[in-house]
């Protein structure tokens, strides 16, 4: 994970400890939580909206193409 070893990982959550505390970590990751839900639904929402409005594109017809004649 990110090239970050088992001491690296352990000392990173020690250091969220000492400047958190015990109480405010799980509050911190609630709100982590929230927040990442809340940015998936609105990037779902967007994305459902964009291709709503797109219209369905008409497909070429080659055959047509070819009958064509140049006007001379």
């Amino acid at each position: 994970m990110f090239g970050l070893g088992a001491q690296e990982l352990l000392l990173i959550l020690l250091v969220i400890l000492l400047l958190f505390g015990a109480k405010r970590i799980p509050e911190i990751a609630r709100g982590l939580g929230k927040g990442m839900s809340e940015f998936k639904k609105a990037m779902n929402e967007t994305q459902s909206e964009l291709t709503k409005a797109e219209p369905p594109a008409e497909p070429q017809k080659s055959s047509e193409a070819k009958r064509e004649t140049p006007k001379t």
